[in-house]
């Protein structure tokens, strides 16, 4: 079984990539809604929880760990690889030295691009690219809300991502924005190539977890209630009963 663990829904996106490569491999994913967003949070506090949930997961019988959130993997992904003795595979190592273009974008949340990891990782393979960096906090509570098409997430959109159109491609440093992957392409053009780390991902994972299953599971928890839920989890064709649950309630 493979376990994923994001800080919301976002890291669903994640999950439907690994279920397509590896349809025969149970998962069980992990969202802490109760302490969401964790791009805002301090590199102390996201590893306190990133090793709380990938204990919980392992005690689940998880046989590789797969860090959905890119401020997890940012702050405590190289934590995680020396406390633990499984695979534990991060959307940003997954993907850093595979994006060789010239003017690269990078939209997280305020925690991933303050952590200068993708920044640091991009340039140490191509270190004659041009990182463009930008924060977008409010991208995530649109996502949980099922704000990802309209007005709203338009204008929200245009603010943050006006100065990018001219980049070769634009990095989606966050989990959740893949839900909003149309109106950020509408807003930067189709001349920009986006890309969604979390394929690249999914792609490592094929080719280094070879455990398959007769009977593949598809579990899901959260530790509050995922507000919207049903909507998203459609629009991603993830539809599936979940469990409410904060192992972690202090």
């Amino acid at each position: 079984m493979i376990g994923i663990f994001d800080s919301g829904i976002g890291g669903l996106t994640v999950a439907k990539q690994v279920i397509k490569r590896l349809p025969n491999c149970s998962l069980t994913y992990f969202g802490d809604t109760a302490r969401l967003p964790y791009g805002t949070k301090g590199p102390e506090f996201v590893k306190k929880y990133s090793e709380k949930i990938t204990e919980w997961l392992i005690q689940k019988n998880a046989k590789a760990i797969v860090i959905a959130c890119h401020t997890s993997s940012a702050w405590a992904g190289d934590y995680l690889r020396k406390k633990f003795n499984i695979p534990i595979f991060d959307v940003l190592s997954s993907s850093v030295d595979k994006i060789n273009f010239k003017k690269i974008g990078i939209i997280g949340t305020p925690g991933t691009i303050k952590s200068g990891a993708w920044e640091r990782g991009i340039l140490e393979r191509n270190p004659s690219a041009k990182i463009y960096s930008k924060a977008c906090p409010l991208f995530v509570p649109l996502a949980e809300e099922g704000i990802v098409s309209g007005i709203i997430a338009e204008k929200t959109a245009e603010n943050y991502l006006k100065g990018l159109a001219k980049v070769d491609a634009l990095v989606l440093a966050c989990t959740h924005y893949p839900l909003l992957a149309r109106v950020i392409r509408k807003t930067v053009g189709r001349q920009v190539k986006i890309i969604d780390p979390g394929v690249i991902l999914a792609k490592d994972i094929e080719g280094a977890f070879v455990e398959r299953e007769e009977k593949p599971s598809i579990s899901i928890f959260f530790s509050d209630v995922p507000y919207n839920f049903g909507k998203i989890s459609k629009s991603l064709k993830m539809e599936s009963e979940i469990t409410v649950k904060d192992p972690f309630y202090e």
